[in-house]
């Protein structure tokens, strides 16, 4: 939603009894806020499309549709997930709060209304709103920066969305713990973004680059870790920004990492992008067969480029899934049941997984 934001935080009320509306407007009112007042679940959802909101008091019980429906709607559409939510209500039983908190709600409070406790959730719920959306902010225009160096060269198509697609998958596959599995994803579309630092005459050249053109298209990992690096939510992707062209023989840039000291994640990504490459066509090339592809990297890893247990791994989860169409699921019940079969291949492909642990904390 396009609006420019209030200085007055905007808080609305919903509540189908006007007299507990008319008490939360008095006391917020008092402490300086906009209120808005909405009497039933319907008109809240009006409200809130109309409105730049900052925080909702929301009653449980209502007739037709209960304050948790309407929670779960806000938080379920991009454009209101991020208004903190506070469910009003004279419920205090257990299972009241636990449907609220499946719902998305962010805090209780119980009528009748203590006014230090509203105005201290209040305050802090809306400064945390306003935090999260300049985070958000922040993160739509790297985003849009990924979009604008991704087409800039019209060959790769639509490379970033593929990456996240099969990053999540390869992520599950691999059993990462879901923050990792974020920053695949999220390295499908920031992992280029230094790009955008890239003279054309460069980025765009076809044919072979000169020695003094490769050195400046190397440039382009060390600029895009340095644009996502103010981000603290970014931190987990820095790596693979940085590393997704190192070589396990020690023969990649910018650091020319050696085996294990290349991030884990950036191993993982890296194999994603090259079999993304390689499976798609491009000017200068034809689109390989997933088998192919996977013949072309296993001759590289046996060069020593690539870590050979990951590549392994890789190597079945295409083979299962896009070679034998079995669903991500079935994929993985599979490869489950293979390594249960053998436990000396059991520890030798979890490592990878154990050493991705290890790296998330460290990072």
């Amino acid at each position: 939603m396009n609006r420019f934001e209030p200085e007055c935080p905007r808080i609305l009320v919903v509540d189908d009894h006007p007299s507990s509306r008319m008490t939360a407007v008095a006391l917020l009112s008092v402490e300086g806020y906009e209120v808005i007042e909405a009497d039933s679940g319907i008109s809240a959802l009006e409200s809130v499309a109309s409105l730049s909101l900052d925080l909702i008091l929301l009653d449980v019980m209502m007739p037709g549709m209960d304050g948790f429906e309407v929670c779960r709607r806000l938080k379920e559409d991009e454009h209101t997930r991020l208004i903190p939510v506070i469910f009003i209500t004279a419920l205090n039983d257990r299972r009241s709060r636990l449907r609220g908190i499946e719902a998305g709600g962010d805090d209780f409070l119980t009528k009748p209304f203590d006014q230090l406790e509203l105005s201290a959730r209040v305050k802090s719920l809306v400064r945390q709103k306003r935090l999260n959306e300049d985070l958000d902010h922040a993160e739509q225009v790297l985003l849009s920066i990924a979009r604008t160096v991704e087409s800039r060269d019209p060959n790769t198509g639509d490379h970033c969305d593929r990456l996240i697609q099969r990053g999540e998958a390869f992520g599950k596959f691999l059993k990462l713990p879901r923050p990792e599995i974020r920053n695949l994803m999220w390295g499908g579309y920031l992992h280029d973004i230094g790009k955008v630092g890239i003279p054309d005459s460069v980025l765009l050249k076809r044919g072979k680059l000169s020695n003094e053109e490769w050195e400046t298209m190397r440039q382009h990992v060390i600029i895009g870790e340095a644009i996502c690096r103010p981000l603290r939510t970014m931190r987990g992707v820095l790596p693979i920004i940085r590393h997704h062209h190192e070589r396990w023989d020690g023969s990649g840039y910018p650091d020319k990492l050696v085996g294990r000291e290349i991030p884990v994640l950036a191993q993982i990504f890296q194999i994603i992008d090259i079999y993304d490459a390689l499976t798609s066509e491009r000017p200068y090339k034809v689109a390989f067969t997933p088998a192919e592809s996977l013949q072309l990297m296993q001759e590289e890893t046996d060069k020593g480029w690539r870590n050979p247990d990951l590549m392994h791994q890789f190597a079945e989860f295409i083979r299962l899934t896009e070679i034998e169409g079995k669903s991500l699921a079935e994929a993985i019940k599979e490869n489950d049941q293979s390594q249960n079969g053998d436990a000396s291949t059991d520890l030798s492909e979890t490592e990878v997984v154990q050493n991705s642990k290890v790296s998330s904390r460290v990072g």
